[in-house]
């Protein structure tokens, strides 16, 4: 079993920056892609941004193309720990984000919540506009 913890919310003006981390405990050792959703207040959980196994390859949703950036130790590292970079932030960021695992990185799925098999609890990010 492997959880993803996520840490780095919190308030923010609009046009600021936060930086997410996310980090997974438990059974390391091999590393996965992972990736970022979020809720906002009242709406569907959506896919933010995601990682391969190696880093080599990134997604995002384009409402956040050239504005947030996912990246992660390097690929020497068995560690699976991912940063998301949010810059520029708009009150519409405001949501709780989720960090997820997928271990099986199933190709062309990566943007899809059923790829994934483990999900943090979330952590609020709020903008005020």
């Amino acid at each position: 079993q492997v959880q993803p913890v996520e840490s780095g919310g919190g308030l923010v003006q609009a046009g600021g920056s936060l930086r997410l981390s996310c980090a997974a405990s438990g059974r390391t050792g091999t590393r996965y892609a992972m990736g970022w959703f979020r809720q906002p207040p009242g709406k569907e959980r959506e896919f933010v941004a995601a990682i391969n196994w190696s880093g080599d390859n990134t997604y995002y949703a384009d409402s956040v193309k050239g504005r947030f950036t996912l990246s992660r130790d390097d690929a020497r590292s068995a560690d699976n720990t991912v940063y998301l970079q949010m810059n520029s932030l708009k009150p519409e960021d405001t949501a709780v984000y989720y960090c997820a695992i997928s271990q099986f990185e199933p190709s062309g799925s990566m943007t899809r919540a059923v790829a994934y098999d483990y999900w943090g609890q979330g952590t609020q990010v709020t903008v005020s506009s």
